[in-house]
């Protein structure tokens, strides 16, 4: 049930939040700069008016969620240091110091899930209004790229792959009270034993033996649990099961593999990176403006497609978030073969003996997108995806886009508020050294 609005006529007999912290302060400043009516108007309709225990205010949800990446902490942690900051706090619409933690972490889960994708879609919007974005007086000209979101993961091979598929075919018969021919369980700790001294010279031989066999058991436990599950209970485990034949049965070439059980839709990238020949995850492509350096917009793409076939989708969220259509496209290489997408002009570097000087200047200002995905990764979150299955990949990006404009706004109020205060500072040493250095004979 949507919760009840929050009504204080009296604040009481202490002063507020408002009143004690500093109105200088960066979250602070961007508490009253979003405009939190926009979410409560659009998230009001997934819940229920009169039936239901009442849910938490929507402000204070969408306020963790954007400290979550702001800060680059986990649903737990930021929960917790929720009823420690003030200013976070302040920032969740609160009037008074609440010692309690303002929900359980994995009601954020829930309300990811609730809001969805338009949902987090509408953050990263905010988050470009906030930063207001330049007009179109100048053209709208923009960067592309894109990366590789990795998925948390363990680096998959098919001894691991094998080996959980056992373990959890014996979840499923001791969960449902099956009697197996033979569960292996002592073969299977000898085997690993084995596995173990595959690096060596006498025991690679043995080693690949023993992953062969590994392998057939895995395949015996999957056929058993076939056979001997009821007709209702097969129909739950059915997928699973079907997973499990999917990971037997491919080879090295094979193409759509899966490399983790619990994320069947990862994918494997080659970027060509000496330090890291495979990731495997989905592919990000960012869109940022050239002049202001706002992420303007940020889509994941599951397949591995080329970078080429990226481009319609991530255009057509760029004018759906902003309202206006990019006049032009700067990317690198790795996108040659588009040059256009309906009035968009598209620009990948080649050679050209006539090529002006703004043409020349917009392709050296592409590669300022390198650093914001860098920074994206290692500061808000990108680097390693902890949100589950599709929906998590596509919502973690959003997040982190909007978590860094929200960011680039409140360092840039930080630096205005050091810059004014440099200014006052020097105009009172200037007055102070033209009024009293003359009479003192000093010198500045």
């Amino acid at each position: 049930m949507l919760s009840k609005p929050k009504y204080s006529p009296q604040l009481g007999m202490f002063s507020g939040l408002a009143d004690q912290l500093d109105q200088q302060h960066p979250l602070y400043q961007l508490a009253n700069k979003i405009n939190w009516t926009i979410f409560e108007d659009s998230f009001k309709v997934h819940y229920s008016e009169k039936m239901g225990k009442p849910s938490k205010p929507i402000r204070l949800m969408v306020s963790l969620l954007i400290l979550k990446y702001v800060r680059n902490l986990s649903d737990e942690n930021v929960v917790d240091q929720w009823s420690e900051n003030l200013y976070f706090q302040y920032f969740s619409g609160e009037q008074h110091f609440q010692s309690k933690i303002p929900c359980v972490p994995t009601e954020l889960v829930a309300f990811r899930h609730r809001i969805g994708e338009p949902g987090v879609e509408l953050i990263l919007q905010e988050s470009i209004r906030v930063n207001n974005p330049p007009d179109d007086t100048h053209g709208n000209v923009v960067s592309v790229d894109t990366t590789v979101q990795e998925k948390n993961i363990t680096y998959p091979t098919d001894d691991k792959l094998y080996k959980k598929i056992i373990k959890k075919c014996w979840v499923i018969a001791d969960k449902e009270n099956m009697d197996l021919r033979q569960s292996y369980r002592r073969t299977v700790r000898k085997l690993g034993h084995v596995q173990r001294f595959k690096g060596t010279k006498n025991g690679a031989k043995a080693a690949r033996k023993a992953n062969k066999k590994i392998q057939i058991i895995a395949g015996r436990l999957v056929r058993e649990l076939a056979r001997k599950l009821p007709l209702e209970l097969l129909g739950i485990y059915l997928g699973d099961l079907k997973l499990f034949q999917r990971v037997l049965s491919q080879k090295r070439g094979d193409s759509n593999k899966i490399y983790s059980l619990h994320e069947p839709n990862v994918k494997c990238y080659s970027k060509g990176k000496e330090h890291k020949k495979f990731e495997f995850g989905s592919k990000a492509s960012i869109l940022v403006d050239q002049r202001t350096g706002i992420i303007m917009g940020a889509v994941n793409f599951t397949d591995t497609l080329h970078d080429s076939k990226t481009i319609p989708e991530v255009l057509e969220q760029y004018e759906r978030i902003n309202g206006k259509e990019a006049k032009e496209v700067f990317v690198d290489r790795g996108y040659k073969g588009i040059s256009q997408y309906k009035s968009t002009k598209i620009f990948a570097p080649k050679p050209d003996k006539n090529i002006t000087r703004t043409k020349r200047m917009k392709h050296s200002r592409r590669a300022a997108i390198e650093p914001v995905i860098g920074h994206l990764k290692a500061d808000y979150r990108l680097g390693r995806n902890f949100l589950k299955g599709i929906l998590g990949d596509n919502m973690n990006l959003m997040l982190a886009a909007a978590a860094m404009n929200f960011k680039r706004v409140m360092n840039l109020w930080r630096t205005e508020a050091n810059f004014c205060w440099s200014l006052i500072y020097k105009i009172f040493l200037g007055a102070y050294r033209d009024f009293f250095a003359p009479k003192l004979k000093m010198t500045f």
